[in-house]
């Protein structure tokens, strides 16, 4: 079992930063793939980014490559979500979750799920 908890989310205007934590309990959180997906109004989930559990190896999707950048300290518990140069586009709930083997792109693909934390960008 792995329980996480986001934070980090809150109100910013374009073009500003925030960083957002996923901090994790469980035993075998350094062995999981740690996903971020973002929810918006109206709109599906969103994947926006995947770091495996060395952190040798991160993946984002090209709508926030160059933008969004993700980090593990395993002696933490905890993945951050970089998020640079924020658009309105990027307001949504973000989610972070975890899956148990490599890249993952889908949220069908994740076992363990955070309640999320709100992104709010002023335009």
């Amino acid at each position: 079992q792995v329980q996480l908890v986001e934070s980090g989310g809150g109100l910013v205007h374009a073009g500003g930063s925030l960083r957002l934590s996923c901090v994790a309990s469980g035993r075998t959180f350094t062995t999981y793939t740690i996903g971020w997906f973002r929810l918006a109004p109206g709109k599906g989930r969103e994947f926006v980014g995947c770091i495996t559990w060395s952190g040798e190896t991160a993946y984002h999707p090209d709508s926030v490559k160059g933008r969004f950048t993700l980090s593990r300290d395993n002696a933490k518990n905890t993945v951050y979500l970089q998020m640079n140069s924020l658009k309105a586009a990027d307001t949504a709930v973000y989610y972070c979750a975890a899956a148990s083997v490599g890249l993952r792109y889908v949220p069908n693909d994740y076992d363990y799920w955070g309640q999320g934390t709100q992104v709010t960008v002023s335009s």
